[in-house]
């Protein structure tokens, strides 16, 4: 892609990597073409948005964003139905939509890819109206990124220690879910996540064969009595097999209704969501214009 006006936002917040690494990136590959290459630094998730919606009114070629999936969700958000395109520079802990798109980690690699790479549309997740790209959770899965903000470093060995921890300390909640053929209640949900993309991040594939243009988003849920046998499939998560399993629920669907009996925190594209007790869950197809390398 040979845009002639790019505008770069980043999070120098974001897991573990440095910005100016992925900045240099940008400019290797599209320094000589691009008119106009605009770096902006996202001082917080309000700072961040009102600069993309001001960088919207310029009428950018191409947005780029320097940042993992928390960042993503909070600034593409801004792009819903717009016809200009986002693509990811992943610097983040867990790079669940840079994996998802086999967007490569190393951030040279990651612009090469870009720069050759096709625009397409991929569907979002709405949550009471609030945009999700990658996953949306409300169980364990949810504590666990909770516990995980806690920590003052970022990477996978906290990602690990949160989720050993909220093993212990979680108490599930009964959730009653309901579609347009199907109404159903998990006493002790473990696991319950809604899926527009394939993993959580890291590696770790919830929904390995959700597509992200399908119309469609995918629930995969766990019984906490089947903590056992969660605990003996875990690398069921990396060889994509989990959403098999005869203990896991696994559904379809484009819209859902879910009744919990407290309003606790949900964890979308690995950030928290503070909502109401009952939820609205449904697809908006072709929501967002991404760009991707042309392997995916």
């Amino acid at each position: 892609m040979n845009p002639s006006k790019i505008y770069v936002i980043i999070n120098n917040q974001s897991g573990t990597q440095q910005p100016h690494q992925a900045m240099q990136a940008i400019e290797n590959q599209w320094g000589d073409t691009a008119t106009n290459i605009t770096y902006q630094i996202s001082q917080s998730i309000a700072d961040g948005q009102e600069k993309i919606r001001k960088a919207i009114q310029t009428h950018p070629d191409l947005i780029l964003i320097i940042g993992g999936d928390g960042t993503l969700n909070s600034l593409a958000k801004e792009l819903l139905h717009s016809s200009i395109p986002v693509g990811i520079i992943p610097t983040g802990s867990g790079n669940g939509f840079a994996r998802h798109f086999n967007i490569p980690l190393h951030p040279q690699k990651a612009a090469q890819a870009l720069r050759h790479g096709d625009i397409v549309s991929i569907d979002a997740g709405l949550v009471n109206g609030h945009p999700f790209f990658i996953t949306c959770s409300l169980a364990w899965e949810a504590r666990l990124t909770e516990a995980f903000e806690q920590y003052p470093f970022r990477g996978l060995a906290p990602y690990l220690l949160a989720g050993a921890q909220q093993l212990i300390e979680y108490q599930p909640h009964p959730i009653t879910f309901t579609t347009h053929d199907e109404r159903t209640t998990i006493q002790s949900p473990l696991i319950f996540t809604i899926a527009n993309l394939s993993q959580f991040g890291n590696g770790f594939y919830v929904a390995p064969d959700a597509k992200a243009d399908s119309g469609t988003l995918e629930l995969i849920a766990i019984e906490r009595h089947h903590l056992p046998i969660f605990l003996t499939h875990l690398p069921q998560f990396i060889d994509k097999t989990f959403h098999k399993n005869p203990y896991v629920l696994h559904r379809h669907f484009q819209s859902i209704q879910i009744e919990r009996t407290n309003a606790t925190p949900l964890q979308i594209d690995g950030e928290l969501l503070h909502t109401t007790q009952d939820i609205e869950i449904k697809v908006a197809p072709a929501a967002l214009q991404i760009l991707i390398p042309k392997s995916t």
